[in-house]
């Protein structure tokens, strides 16, 4: 290889390669990718409106390509795209600000063996004084993102708790999980949501096999 991009779409081309080089681990991924976007609870078209969420937290450009490929034969809005893009950047971002407590107690000295209580995230209000303007600006803009609009706010609620299982945020998890309920939402389209990270998740660590390919290969 002399070429020096480390990503185009047309080494996505050698994805199925891995079907020949480890044939039972892929075959059972795809089997798993496809059952996580089918619908069930979740419409396919909403499933695919989280994968995109989910796909700019994981930043796949791959996953990115494909999902909004598939949200467009669902008749996926470019408005839907575009706000679930907002929610994923305001959990992530929110997963950032919400391990500020954690920050404020290792600052302080705090001996707790407990990393993650549920009171630690009542820190976060200290940040009003500590960095007022950046601190509310990103208050206004979470409360923005997450404001029903061509997606409702159960709908919010969902794709939020799909990014916060790819976040790893247990403070989010909490929060929008009580948040999807309030909203309406079954334990099932959470666990569905939730499934639909999972193989996103996955699937970036899949697609970038192609770079490794590319590297393996190089001369």
């Amino acid at each position: 290889m002399t070429d020096d991009a480390l990503y185009k779409k047309s080494y996505f081309s050698r994805l199925p390669e891995l079907g020949d080089l480890a044939p039972e681990a892929f075959k059972a991924f795809v089997e798993f990718d496809q059952k996580a976007v089918a619908p069930g609870e979740l419409t396919a078209k909403f499933k695919e409106i989280i994968a995109i969420a989910v796909a700019h937290t994981t930043g796949c450009p791959y996953c990115i390509e494909v999902h909004v490929n598939n949200a467009k034969k669902q008749d996926v809005s470019r408005e839907e795209v575009s706000e679930s893009i907002m929610v994923a950047t305001a959990l992530k971002a929110g997963s950032a600000v919400a391990h500020g407590g954690n920050a404020l107690n290792a600052y302080d000295g705090n001996s707790d063996q407990e990393l993650y209580k549920q009171q630690y995230f009542d820190r976060i209000k200290e940040f009003a004084k500590l960095s007022g303007d950046a601190f509310q600006g990103f208050i206004d803009f979470d409360k923005k993102a997450m404001k029903a609009g061509v997606l409702s706010a159960k709908e919010k609620e969902l794709i939020a708790v799909a990014v916060a299982h790819t976040t790893g945020c247990p403070y989010c998890i909490d929060i929008h999980t009580k948040g999807a309920k309030s909203q309406g939402a079954s334990k099932e389209e959470i666990a569905e949501s939730i499934f639909v990270a999972t193989a996103l998740k996955a699937g970036s660590a899949i697609a970038h096999s192609v770079n490794a390919l590319n590297a393996y290969d190089a001369e």
